[in-house]
């Protein structure tokens, strides 16, 4: 039985972290079956957004630690390079958008996981705790790439080196999370959220992301360059010929995604 249950409805794939009995950690075959599913939905033109969520009570709380510390199973080093790294790349490799729905504790790899998304939402009681420091192990899965990049410098290091448990309306606060909503309709307004961005001109937001890619490492002529040239692939495109001739026509637009 596979850890990560994958569905698709109105042009969104919803990928669910499934192993509600161990707070949905990862052991190897759920990595590399969440890792396949992210392929799939990269790969089909009728996806066009994904969602991804946990069961139960946890969205995810990182790697388990007895298949981790077993003396006949893989080194850890290969954990974070064949498990998590590929994850990561694939999310910010996805040319559509990305939606972490954070429904309940997002803990060690199972925040980083989510908060490399395009887009993270989070349940009232959802909570974000950076907990690689509690066993003498370091942020991985790009948690000291992303979060200091949301956070700034002085929080990243705090709460990666405390391991201090923050609940949604911090990681609000603090701009880890784009929106919280009340547990009881957290599910609807995710997928409300995920419909909607389905129905966007995802090309567009394709090149967005890559452009949002390399803000971090290009100097600010380097990113206008790189703008003028995915403004000319934007412009090219049937999404921006629909665009335009739907604001002109005033009509509701239908964009493909191309």
């Amino acid at each position: 039985m596979s850890h990560v249950l994958v569905s698709a409805d109105s042009g969104v794939t919803v990928i669910t972290l499934s192993r509600a009995d161990k707070f949905n950690s990862f052991v190897r075959q759920m990595a590399l079956d969440f890792q396949q599913a992210l392929d799939k939905a990269a790969a089909d033109a009728s996806v066009r957004c994904v969602l991804i969520t946990g069961s139960g009570k946890a969205f995810s709380a990182g790697q388990d630690l007895i298949e981790a510390t077993d003396p006949e199973g893989i080194p850890l080093t290969r954990i974070v390079s064949e498990h998590y790294n590929p994850v990561i790349q694939k999310i910010r490799q996805m040319p559509k958008p990305v939606i972490a729905a954070v429904n309940g504790v997002a803990a060690g790899a199972g925040a980083n996981i989510a908060l490399a998304c395009d887009i993270v939402i989070a349940a009232e009681s959802a909570s974000f705790i950076q907990a690689f420091s509690k066993i003498g192990l370091i942020p991985d899965s790009g948690g000291t790439y992303t979060l200091p990049r949301l956070v700034g410098m002085q929080r990243a290091s705090a709460l990666m080196m405390t391991g201090d448990k923050i609940m949604a309306r911090e990681a609000y606060a603090m701009g880890m999370v784009y929106k919280v909503y009340p547990d009881e309709v957290f599910a609807e307004e995710a997928m409300r959220l995920a419909t909607h961005m389905a129905t966007m001109p995802t090309y567009g937001l394709a090149l967005t992301k890559q452009a949002l890619n390399k803000t971090f490492s290009h100097s600010l002529n380097e990113q206008l360059a790189l703008e003028d040239h995915l403004q000319t692939l934007a412009g090219n495109s049937d999404d921006y010929r629909e665009g335009t001739e739907a604001f002109l026509q005033k009509r509701k637009p239908l964009f493909k995604g191309s």
